[in-house]
């Protein structure tokens, strides 16, 4: 009988993401009103060298599918090793975040599973014996509240949602899982790191964004002074990014990237629905623009009418300060 959680890791780079971290967290949450235990499903070539040390974090068995065919992410092969990891945890719930990579692949596990998914949840809770999601539709204007009536239920989550799991220092099992596929129907053939970003635009508990109106790429570069003061990263606006002032890999927005920080500094941002569409779950706003009728201060938290060039050093020079002290 299916049982406990299942959540799905995100590696890079030899480190896992903290987006895995806070899916334990919420796993073992789950897992007081679930029962049974909570397990992460690890996927990648090497990947059984770093399954013992999510023990530290609350995991109890990690089931680790370490092959050549997942050297690299492939859609097919990790949704595959993913249902053969679930296939053997026999999970009553699979855990996945909503990144890039996981919404590309979860769907694909899920048919394997022959399950539902809820998309980029924002809550996942059981009611009434039942796992309950509740997710932002129609650009954010409202929630769909869904029930699960499928076993494994699956839901992708939103990153920033949770807390990340604390550090415990216990131990986990681990366990060796064969997906069987023995090659992958796409296949990476080379890897091209853009944006440079030093910190993970869809994980920062920070974001400093710029829109149209830092009117060159060169002004764009301004905000990575107060970017670097903060510990953020830098996000744009899609006309920013259309008026090539910053890479589509910083777009944020509906038709760009998801995010959930816990501060979120818009800099000459109009507040278009598209752009609250990508950021619009942020728990604080603050909003630069010179227009006070900019539809981005109907949303804000903060608002400061000024010209974003007077303004951005000011604010840099006072975060400083308040850094010091």
């Amino acid at each position: 009988m299916a049982s406990g959680v299942i959540v799905v890791a995100e590696a890079r780079d030899g480190k896992v993401r903290k987006m895995t971290l806070e899916l334990l967290w919420l796993g073992k949450k789950m897992t007081e009103d679930l029962g049974g235990s909570t397990s992460v499903c690890l996927i990648g070539k090497g990947s059984e060298g770093m399954a013992a040390g999510l023990g530290r974090f609350g995991a109890e068995k990690v089931y680790v599918c370490d092959a050549d065919v997942v050297d690299a992410y492939s859609p097919d092969a990790y949704a595959a090793a993913v249902a053969a990891c679930v296939r053997v945890a026999d999970p009553e719930l699979v855990l996945v975040g909503a990144t890039a990579r996981g919404k590309d692949m979860a769907p694909r596990a899920a048919v394997k599973l022959g399950t539902g998914l809820a998309s980029d949840c924002v809550d996942v809770s059981v009611i009434g014996g039942k796992i309950v999601c509740r997710r932002p539709v129609y650009s954010g204007k409202c929630y769909a509240v869904t029930e699960a009536v499928a076993v494994p239920a699956m839901a992708a989550v939103r990153p920033n949602t949770y807390p990340t799991a604390e550090e415990k220092g216990t131990s986990c099992d681990v366990i060796k899982v064969d997906s069987t596929i023995t090659a992958a129907k796409a296949k990476v053939r080379e890897l091209v790191k853009v944006g440079g970003e030093k910190v993970i635009l869809t994980e920062a508990d920070v974001i400093v964004s710029g829109g149209r109106g830092m009117k060159s790429a060169e002004n764009f570069m301004k905000l990575e002074p107060l970017a670097d003061v903060l510990g953020a990263a830098i996000g744009a606006s899609r006309a920013a990014v259309d008026s090539g002032f910053a890479d589509v890999s910083q777009q944020v927005g509906q038709t760009g990237k998801v995010v959930n920080p816990s501060l979120y500094i818009a800099l000459g941002i109009s507040g278009a629905i598209q752009h609250f569409a990508g950021m619009r779950t942020s728990k604080v706003l603050v909003a630069v623009n010179k227009d006070e009728e900019a539809p981005i201060f109907q949303k804000a938290d903060y608002g400061i009418v000024g010209d974003l060039f007077d303004v951005l050093p000011l604010m840099e020079d006072e975060i400083k300060k308040m850094m010091e002290e």
